[in-house]
């Protein structure tokens, strides 16, 4: 597919329109919502990791002040189904592709029978206020019978392991092989072979806006209205009518302003679905805002993956073969299937001509908080398998880390590139458009240049300090399906009406939709007038998340908007008489080329279409102009990006500064330079605190040490350097505008570039760091030569 021609908008940096009232304080997040009579909502919480409930007293609470609703799990669970088994099923096609089995436990809306994860809600309080359900809620009185928590992942797969859900009968929720070639034979005849360990802690998106519900019911219609802080209000919809057991057409989900997701929002929480049962069951609209200790334990985490890696190589550093054993730790509950892991094994081989590979995966649960995807889902853990086994290979061949990759990297003219296996949409991987080589190169002369590092690290070293770089690649599937749609409608006022089922929560939609739109129909962006994150607007939609947005919306606006435009022509070629090959768009006229003054505005367009005896369109031809096109995305697109970083090591007291930070990234067609620098660099930031200071933690029973703001740690100022971010645009060629998705990219690379930094700082000291995060603690520990607690942060 050719991409579409380019035009004023498109690739100019444009301010966030948003940003208008967001900066302002004209923003309407969920807890700024008021409805008249309206009830607030209390979780009463586990405070067990692992333990049968043997009985909920909700007496005392019910007799609290202002408290007017208790309900207990079991009394729920008698009127209500759980949670569906599988929120994002994979298609058809993969799944008579790749060898799997999955057994994926129903959640129940409130736990009745056993509690599995600290911070798992069992009944819930309704209130005048927050705070008078906050006091009610001390006084439930729950009687437990303590079971072994199941904390190390490992551990969970022994036969004498705690089993979590006992219809399954083992902790091992799920497992898939996927690979191409003759792994065994490649290592049996290779010169030369390593293998790690690799651990990824848990770590989660933690957005400046907790998680939010509001609830109303209208009893004449039987109809619902849910306000979910979400980035899928159509997955809303449809789980809500689902547990409801009501029409689709009775439910609207809105997403207000949302004050961050990153994948944290990413899917339907019990919470979404018994907030409108409370609002029918009570008579009056309820609302439950999230604190942050709650949403700590109980809003999913993430990452948390282990990794047997093996690779075979030559004597010159090429890659002959690669297997990986790995698991992750998926918590009590599975929300999203086996998306994450397969996302980590689709993308282990990055850029890199790999031609025999192999991937056993499993998926196993324990007492913690659900895994779910944030920011990267998956692929922060195959960058960090990948490449650190670059630079293992280069310090064993004896060469420079950046050289093994010039010596592995898919060169630009083999594009495109199949790579061998299939992606979670069941489509074999085809790298599309691309220049790896560039981006390395790229990226290495943004921090100073490789050779100018080397002279200044030994000057550095003789002078007592400790400099060291580090490069990381990946490529990241974007765009992935199965859907997104896209409204367009001439307003009466002449403006073009854009609706989609896309949420946003900061990534500036409201800003590129426009220009994308504007340049479409050639009329200025703020002539364009967008509605988001409501199933009222359009009848089907998908949501935001895994880079997808960009890539699919954009397509359904190119692809509405040209069938638009056909019925456009031909109705002002009615009514100036004459050829619509003879008419353009131009400042929000309809226009015959080549002849001022003969034109029609697109309010006239508009109504000239209306129906009714005025109605100036031909009779074999509809009234209004509206068209609903729903894009389809053959598979995805291929993001990618080198990064590289020069870090300083204060020896004394363990503490890595980050001296440089370049980013050479390539997302095809750039809609809005300004607003991508600053998703790379805001994914970048969350990648640093990834790398250095995020991390939960938990105790052998299964207690959450660290649920506050106080004890989880997220990068500051001080801790980010200046950022450099150099765009590649090599235009996709699976949709119209030539785009590939943005959104995770930035936060994939930074944990393992980081990582690769400090090992070449210590280099002669034959120090690795395999495994995340890297603290002051295990700086020194590893200096003196003492062994990191691995399962200190689980």
């Amino acid at each position: 597919m050719k991409p579409a021609a380019q035009s004023n908008y498109v690739g100019r940096s444009m301010l966030r329109r948003e940003d208008a009232r967001l900066l302002r304080g004209k923003g309407q997040y969920v807890d700024d919502l008021e409805l008249p009579g309206m009830l607030h909502v209390v979780f009463v919480r586990s405070t067990a990791a692992h333990a049968r409930i043997k009985s909920v007293d909700l007496s005392q609470a019910a007799e609290a002040a202002g408290v007017h609703f208790v309900m207990s799990g079991i009394e729920l669970a008698r009127e209500l189904p759980p949670v569906q088994d599988q929120q994002l099923p994979l298609p058809k096609k993969w799944r008579t592709s790749v060898p799997h089995k999955v057994f994926d436990p129903r959640q129940p809306l409130l736990a009745w029978d056993k509690v599995r994860h600290v911070g798992e809600a069992v009944a819930v309080i309704v209130a005048e206020s927050a705070y008078l359900a906050e006091d009610a809620a001390e006084l439930v009185q729950i009687e437990y019978e303590f079971l072994p928590a199941v904390v190390d992942v490992e551990q969970a797969l022994a036969a004498t392991s705690a089993v979590l859900h006992e219809k399954n009968g083992t902790n091992l929720l799920a497992e898939f092989s996927v690979g191409k070639g003759d792994v065994a034979k490649s290592f049996a005849t290779a010169p030369r072979t390593l293998k790690r360990r690799f651990r990824h802690h848990r770590y989660a998106g933690v957005p400046m806006e907790c998680r939010g519900v509001a609830a109303m019911h209208e009893p004449r219609t039987d109809a619902f209205t849910i306000w979910s802080s979400t980035q899928v209000v159509h997955w809303v919809r449809r789980e809500a009518a689902l547990t409801l057991g009501i029409a689709e057409a009775r439910v609207r989900c809105i997403a207000l302003d949302v004050g961050g997701g990153f994948g944290t929002k990413g899917h339907v929480y019990p919470e979404d679905l018994i907030m409108p049962f409370l609002a029918r069951r009570i008579g009056r609209p309820v609302k439950w805002i999230e604190d942050r200790r709650e949403h700590l334990q109980s809003a999913c985490h993430s990452r948390d993956q282990i990794h047997e890696a093996e690779v075979a190589f030559d004597a010159t550093g090429r890659i002959l073969a690669f297997r990986d054993r790995m698991i992750m730790d998926c918590g009590a509950w599975n929300p999203v299937g086996i998306a994450i892991p397969y996302n980590t094994a689709s993308h282990l081989m990055g850029p890199y001509k790999i031609e025999h590979f192999a991937v056993d995966a499993r998926i196993v649960v324990t007492n913690k908080v659900p895994n779910a995807p944030y920011r990267g889902a998956g692929r922060p853990e195959a960058a960090q398998v990948m490449e650190r086994m670059m630079d293992l290979i280069a310090r064993e061949v004896g060469i420079e880390p950046a050289e093994v990759r010039r010596r592995n990297l898919i060169g630009a003219d083999e594009m495109p590139y199949p790579m061998g296996i299939p992606y979670r949409d069941g489509e074999p991987i085809v790298y599309d458009t691309g220049d790896y080589p560039r981006a390395l190169e790229q990226a290495l002369t943004a921090v100073g240049g490789l050779e100018a590092f080397r002279v200044r690290q030994q000057a550095a070293r003789t002078a007592g300090r400790r400099l060291g770089i580090g490069v990381a690649m990946y490529t990241e599937g974007t765009g992935v399906g199965p859907f997104e749609g896209a409204t367009l409608r001439i307003d009466p006022s002449g403006k073009i009406y854009l609706s989609s089922g896309s949420c946003p929560q900061g990534q500036g939609m409201e800003t590129i939709f426009a220009q994308i739109a504007a340049d479409q129909w050639r009329v200025k962006p703020e002539d364009v007038v967008l509605a988001f994150a409501d199933t009222s607007v359009i009848s089907m939609g998908f949501g935001t998340l895994a880079s997808r947005s960009t890539v699919n919306l954009s397509a359904a606006i190119h692809v509405a908007s040209e069938r638009l435009k056909k019925k456009v022509f031909a109705l002002a070629s009615h009514v100036l008489e004459c050829s619509p090959g003879d008419l353009e768009l131009r400042d929000g006229k309809v226009s015959v080329v080549g002849v001022p003054g003969v034109s029609m505005t697109l309010t006239e367009v508009a109504r000239a279409a209306r129906p009714g005896p005025d109605s100036q369109r031909p009779k074999d031809m509809d009234a209004g102009l509206e068209e609903t096109y729903y894009w389809e995305p053959s598979t995805v697109t291929w993001s990618y990006a080198a990064h590289a970083v020069i870090v300083e090591i204060d020896m004394g007291i363990g503490h890595v500064r980050l001296e440089r930070y370049a980013i050479a990234h390539d997302c095809g067609v750039v809609v809005n330079p300004l607003l991508a620098e600053g998703q790379i660099i805001g994914g970048a930031v969350q990648g640093i605190g990834g790398a250095m200071l995020e991390g939960f933690t938990y105790d052998r029973e299964g207690q959450l040490l660290n649920a506050s703001m106080m004890d989880y740690l997220l990068p500051n100022a001080l801790d980010v350097p200046r950022i450099k971010v150099a765009h590649q645009e090599s235009p996709s060629l699976l949709n119209p505008l030539g785009v590939k998705g943005l959104g995770e990219g930035g936060a994939i690379a930074p944990p393992v570039a980081i990582a690769n930094a400090v090992c070449d700082a210590l280099t002669d000291l034959g120090v690795e760091f395999n495994r995340t995060p890297i603290t002051p603690e295990d700086m020194i520990r590893a200096l003196r030569k003492l062994p990191i607690d691995e399962a200190r942060v689980v």
